[in-house]
């Protein structure tokens, strides 16, 4: 064989070769892409993935007016979400009967706080606050635009000595205000859709509930660590939620329900499995 004729037989092995590699990594790429994954079973990947980690989202910026709080004494919050060109966003849709849902918690997931802001022309959102305890808080603003749900956070500091609790261990009861709040179903693993029920009462007896927020409830859940936060969707007549935790861990769950006017939060550690 002469020398052209062997270079041209071995350049063709080696596209041989490298084809058969592009399309194995190709192959391996696939399986560990849950996003193709699902384009290939014609589905889309879960619809309320762990949200509130990044600052900005979808386009969408969270923008706080200040980085830090005063301890223990009443305070004005304003913040804006910003769009992609930078400019306020004014359009909110309707979620759970409001346009914004504030959530601010301390960092090991106690002092939790649940608030609905002001949108003022120019774009800003306001709410009184009061962080009693030193540490830094999660603020978590929880909405919709155009019909995509969004959560953005950032961080509030708090000066001061800081305590830090750890959470308490895992339990299918919760006293609070003079109500038993129990949640009533077992195990939940990661990865599978997790129904989550409570029931309410007052001496032994069941509780009637009010509406509160277009439901008997409003559960928020929050993992370990990072913060990540969970949307879940309650059933309009019950304290039953259905929510997928996308990982396994621990998880701070806040149940928050209405009786007699007044809004009560019941708050629970719950494992996850993997």
């Amino acid at each position: 064989m002469t020398t052209p004729v062997k270079l041209t037989a071995f350049a063709a092995a080696l596209a041989l070769v490298f084809g058969a590699a592009a399309l194995a990594g190709g192959a391996v790429h696939r399986l560990h892409d849950p996003a193709a994954a699902g384009a290939e079973d014609g589905m889309s990947m879960a619809a309320d993935p762990m949200r509130g980690l990044a600052v900005t989202q979808n386009d969408l910026t969270l923008e706080l007016a200040r980085r830090a709080a005063p301890r223990d004494r009443r305070f004005e919050l304003s913040f804006r979400i910003l769009g992609k060109d930078g400019r306020p966003i004014h359009d909110f849709d309707v979620e759970h009967t409001k346009r914004m849902h504030l959530i601010v918690v301390r960092r090991d997931l106690t002092g939790f706080q649940h608030v609905h802001p002001v949108l003022h022309a120019d774009g800003t959102w306001t709410t009184p606050l009061t962080l009693p305890q030193a540490g830094t808080y999660r603020v978590f603003a929880d909405f919709s635009v155009g019909g995509k749900p969004t959560t953005l956070a950032d961080d509030l500091q708090v000066d001061g000595d800081v305590r830090s609790k750890p959470l308490p261990a895992p339990a299918k009861a919760f006293d609070t205000d003079g109500f038993r709040i129990r949640l009533t179903d077992g195990a939940v693993r990661a990865g599978d859709e997790s129904e989550l029920t409570f029931d309410v009462s007052r001496q032994g007896k069941p509780v009637s509930l009010q509406d509160y927020l277009g439901a008997k409830g409003h559960l928020v859940a929050l993992r370990e660590g990072d913060l990540a936060f969970l949307h879940v969707h309650p059933d309009a007549s019950s304290l039953r939620f259905e929510a997928d935790f996308l990982s396994a861990g621990t998880y701070r769950l806040f149940l928050q329900f209405q009786v007699a006017g007044q809004v009560h939060t019941a708050k629970f550690t719950l494992e996850v499995s993997r």
